[in-house]
């Protein structure tokens, strides 16, 4: 009896969860995968692989770094045109529900939708709570739909330091339209801007109190901002908020890109208001292709990026370098006492560094 059950398939719910999961598990323990087996699943749309790609990518291991590197350089001539969406808002304000809205518009109409959900992570115990998949269940199980959510770390923003990398892999597996969902307002939101080509902030009816104090930059930088859960009792407050937020939007000096950033109602719960969004967004993605804003403003991201990455090269050559790690504790401890200033210490650690011997 025992030894029919072993026979038997798995049942139809679990191959319904991931058809693939033990045939690439025996896959991995029979054979390291090669930079050339990842590229060419995820050039096939193998979902799997791009997960265990990204995994790679986030990895702090030298060997998976390297991995992650190849892949993502014989990846880049594959990539298709996207449009990728940043999409911000302070938490409660229904981020997850209203991309779940928005995700299934977007798989009605046709599109392969890459979702980049950022969890919050601990300070303290370093964990994320990773729950997005469990707050978008219709997207979850949608064949043209991957989400994907990676702990936000310590970087700025609430953008996991390797979305960038994450996007690019996306777009060689197919995905024509990307979304990023940060943390939520409060931190700088400088990095998601620096990746996406359209900033979307999703506000709360009546907000305005606790978004005083940084709300000026957050709404510089939007090229539309929807007044979510505008319905029921809500709905007056939820009007109001929208004309206060269009007559800011006239204080602020023109964009660059010539687009007149708009200020819309919506509610993802009722599903109201989101076909307008979307329209908004073909507008923009037009006006801004047509113009050769779109192309430009690609070309100073990658500029941007590549000398982010050259300063966080620097760093973990840095810290990684024997004569730092043997004198740093030593030279924190005396700044620390007050015996060295900061300056004076950096500048020690700097030469050190460059000179790649102890200095004495």
């Amino acid at each position: 009896m025992n030894e029919q059950k072993k026979d038997q398939p798995a049942s139809k719910g679990r191959k319904a969860i991931n058809p693939a999961v033990a045939r690439h598990r025996l896959r991995n323990k029979s054979r390291g995968l090669s930079a050339a087996d990842y590229v060419k699943g995820i050039l096939e749309g193998d979902r799997i692989l791009l997960s265990q790609a990204i995994t790679l990518v986030e990895s702090t291991r030298s060997e998976h770094q390297q991995l992650a590197q190849t892949i993502i350089e014989q990846c880049l001539p594959h990539r298709k045109p996207s449009v990728r969406i940043g999409i911000t808002g302070s938490p409660g304000v229904g981020k997850s529900t209203f991309i779940e809205a928005l995700g299934q518009l977007l798989i009605n109409r046709g599109h392969q939708l890459a979702v980049l959900a950022i969890d919050p992570s601990s300070q303290v115990s370093k964990g994320s709570i990773l729950g997005d998949k469990t707050r978008m269940t219709s997207l979850s199980t949608a064949q043209q739909a991957f989400i994907r959510p990676s702990p936000a770390g310590r970087s700025l923003g609430g953008v996991a330091q390797k979305t960038r990398a994450t996007i690019l892999l996306c777009e060689a597996a197919g995905f024509d339209t990307l979304l990023i969902e940060t943390v939520g307002v409060g931190q700088s939101e400088t990095i998601v801007h620096s990746m996406v080509d359209l900033f979307l902030l999703l506000l709360l009816p009546g907000a305005g109190d606790e978004l005083q104090g940084i709300k000026r930059g957050i709404v510089e930088m939007a090229d539309i901002v929807a007044i979510n859960k505008a319905d029921g009792d809500r709905l007056s407050l939820a009007k109001r908020t929208k004309r206060e937020y269009r007559n800011a939007l006239h204080l602020f000096p023109p964009k660059e890109s010539q687009w007149t950033p708009q200020v819309v109602l919506c509610s993802a719960l009722e599903n109201k208001g989101i076909t307008n969004i979307w329209d908004l967004v073909d507008q923009y993605v037009e006006k801004g292709r047509g113009s050769g804003y779109f192309q430009e403003r690609r070309r100073r991201q990658a500029h941007y990026w590549l000398y982010e990455e050259i300063n966080e090269g620097l760093k973990t050559l840095f810290f990684e370098q024997e004569s730092i790690k043997n004198r740093l504790p030593e030279i924190e401890k005396a700044v620390l006492e007050g015996q060295l200033s900061a300056t004076q210490a950096a500048q020690m650690l700097l030469e050190m560094f460059v000179s790649g011997r102890p200095k004495d």
